[in-house]
């Protein structure tokens, strides 16, 4: 079992930047994959990105592409999530998860979750 916990959401003008970080525990050596999910009010849970843990590769959605960052420290078990440029339709919960696949955007692929964070754009 997998323990994620988020930080570093917040309330941000558009156009401003937020980092969200997510710390691992537990049974990281089962983790081939982190990403980041977000949901809003009647909307499935929406895949934002992912990294593999031991080559970095990274995934977008296209909506974040160019503006959000995910990166990872493996020394602190550490994944992160660096938005910029936010927009209102930025807002919702951030969910950090951890998959065994190697690459997927599915959230049924990932087995752990984190508790969520609140990110909120105001225009």
């Amino acid at each position: 079992q997998v323990q994620l916990v988020e930080s570093g959401g917040g309330l941000v003008q558009a156009g401003g930047s937020l980092r969200l970080s997510c710390a691992a525990s537990g049974c990281t050596f089962r983790v081939n994959a982190m990403g980041w999910f977000r949901s809003t009010p009647g909307k499935e849970r929406e895949f934002v990105a992912a990294i593999t843990w031991s080559d970095s590769d990274t995934y977008y959605t296209d909506s974040v592409k160019g503006r959000f960052t995910i990166s990872k420290d493996n020394a602190k078990n550490t994944v992160y999530l660096q938005m910029n440029s936010l927009k209102p339709e930025d807002t919702g919960v951030y969910y950090c998860a951890a998959s065994r696949f190697v690459s997927s955007n599915y959230p049924a692929d990932f087995e752990s979750w984190g508790q969520g964070t609140q990110v909120t754009v105001s225009s």
